[in-house]
């Protein structure tokens, strides 16, 4: 009973893994962009929601909602102003850009707030259901429930809509979707905006879960679902949401078997044996690139 305590803790955290890296994965299938601002994102959106419900006394579903849609108004700030520029410039100088926009948020709010903690608001009378002799707290229930039904949501948005066939379009051929008449810019902006709002509901999410936040939050959870879009197969959006899943029940077993303090380093050690075996990720084909 134990191990499957583990397993729905595990699924809980990898949900919110995938919702950022679906951030990452989108953003590097249309431009070839690591944004490692993107946690940074999931920070600012758990501070929103933060002040949503404690400061203006607004439900968890309102806060959420309010998280995702200034999140995705800061993510397509943040495209046009740092990376549009740099479209045609070298790999390394957007990284180091998107380094730089990651350390300006995180210091940016550390001025403004101060780097204390934050404790957040209970939203929910946190109840427990036995099911099969396993406890699965309602706070749970909720966080998997949200992230799958955002996760669909991205899905039908990305197969089923006009601006989701022109990102599939500008992730395949940008030249080509541009001749076709496709608004490569504003495609490119629907991109961050998307990932943003889906990092921002995983700020909220995460701050409901484990009660604090502070400035710097978004660090060890943005890398880690950086590390959960290449298990996958960084640029498949199905990929990213399988390695935050992935992810996170690994975690949850190292812990149950009493290495909780070996979690972090469980990422990396994923990420190194991915690299090393299997580059392109789970859901990744070798690809071969003209030199």
């Amino acid at each position: 009973m134990e191990w499957i305590q583990q397993l729905v803790n595990g699924v809980s955290l990898g949900s919110i893994y995938a919702l950022i890296a679906l951030g990452y994965t989108m953003v590097y299938g249309i431009i070839k962009l690591i944004n490692f601002a993107h946690g940074d994102v999931f920070m600012i959106g758990a501070f929103i929601g933060f002040y949503a419900i404690a400061e203006w006394q607004l439900g968890f579903f309102p806060a959420l909602l309010l998280a995702m849609a200034l999140c995705a108004v800061f993510g397509v700030v943040i495209e046009r102003i740092a990376y549009k520029r740099l479209r045609n410039a070298t790999r390394i100088a957007a990284l180091i850009t998107a380094i730089g926009v990651s350390l300006l948020i995180e210091y940016t709010t550390i001025f403004f707030r101060g780097a204390q903690p934050a404790a957040y608001p209970d939203v929910f009378a946190n109840k427990s259901f036995t099911i099969l002799g396993v406890q699965i707290s309602s706070t749970s229930i909720l966080i998997l429930s949200v992230a799958i039904i955002l996760m669909v949501l991205l899905q039908f948005i990305v197969h089923k809509t006009k601006i989701g066939k022109a990102m599939r379009a500008v992730s395949h051929d940008v030249d080509a979707a541009r001749l076709m008449g496709i608004n490569v810019d504003n495609t490119i902006s629907a991109t961050f905006a998307i990932g943003s709002a889906l990092a921002g509901a995983a700020g909220v999410i995460f701050g409901v879960y484990y009660t604090k936040i502070d400035p710097l939050m978004g660090v060890i959870p943005g890398v880690k679902a950086f590390i959960a879009a290449v298990l996958g197969g960084i640029g498949i959006i199905p990929g990213a949401m399988v390695g935050g899943m992935l992810l996170g029940v690994v975690e949850s077993l190292v812990s149950a078997l009493g290495f909780s303090l070996w979690r972090d380093a469980a990422a990396f050690v994923i990420l190194i044996l991915i690299l090393i075996f299997r580059p392109s990720g789970i859901f990744g084909k070798n690809a071969r690139e003209k030199v």
